[in-house]
């Protein structure tokens, strides 16, 4: 099934993938709690993170992201959705993601209401898993060690690294309060990774199940 078939289908009231948000600063743990609920659940982690840093730096698509995620900024987000749901698509296509079985738990994505917004017609937001942290400094200091074990260059400037953290604490407060209150779970990422799986796992194991 390709994208325009999906399309298609969507027009004619197939139902929106029923999919988890997971926010957090970066370096929270959203893609290791992102692995954990897959692994325990059968579900689907999907990073916008993992999408654009393996986009080609020569592609259309790659050189707008690496213009905007050198400084630390967002991309647009038109462009941003549409990267994201053309990867989607590309999942279903080739038997990676069961919409039908699966819940899609996202990480990285919408980052403002505006893409929440133009997500809407794709997605049907379950719940919403919030890892909270008031260790900022450690925070910076792990990406900057995890960019010189995986080679991410974009985590490897302090800067740039601050700039982010600003850019999340001001949009991820205002696209929070864009969803009902009774979606949302909060949950302290200062913890051991194990300890905050611990956490979700207590409140949210009904919804998780599937």
């Amino acid at each position: 099934m390709n994208e325009n078939e999906i399309d298609e289908e969507l027009s004619q009231g197939l139902k929106p993938w029923d999919c988890l948000l997971i926010f957090g600063p970066p370096g929270s743990g959203k893609g290791t709690q992102g692995k954990f609920l897959c692994s325990a659940g059968n579900h689907y982690h999907l990073s916008s993170g993992d999408i654009f840093r393996g986009l080609s730096p020569d592609s259309a698509a790659g050189k707008i992201f690496h213009r905007y995620a050198s400084k630390g900024h967002l991309v647009p987000d038109e462009v941003t959705v549409k990267i994201w749901y053309h990867y989607a698509c590309g999942l279903i296509s080739t038997n990676r993601y069961f919409p039908k079985e699966q819940f899609l738990l996202l990480d990285g994505v919408p980052r403002t209401i505006e893409q929440a917004k133009l997500l809407e017609k794709y997605i049907n937001v379950k719940r919403i898993i919030v890892l909270e942290t008031k260790n900022i400094n450690g925070l910076i200091q792990r990406m900057k060690r995890r960019a010189l074990i995986e080679k991410r260059h974009d985590d490897s400037d302090e800067k740039v690294l601050k700039t982010r953290m600003e850019v999340y604490e001001k949009e991820t407060s205002q696209l929070l309060s864009y969803y009902p209150d009774q979606l949302i779970s909060r949950f302290n990422a200062d913890q051991k990774p194990l300890e905050v799986l611990r956490d979700i796992l207590i409140e949210l194991a009904k919804d998780l199940s599937r």
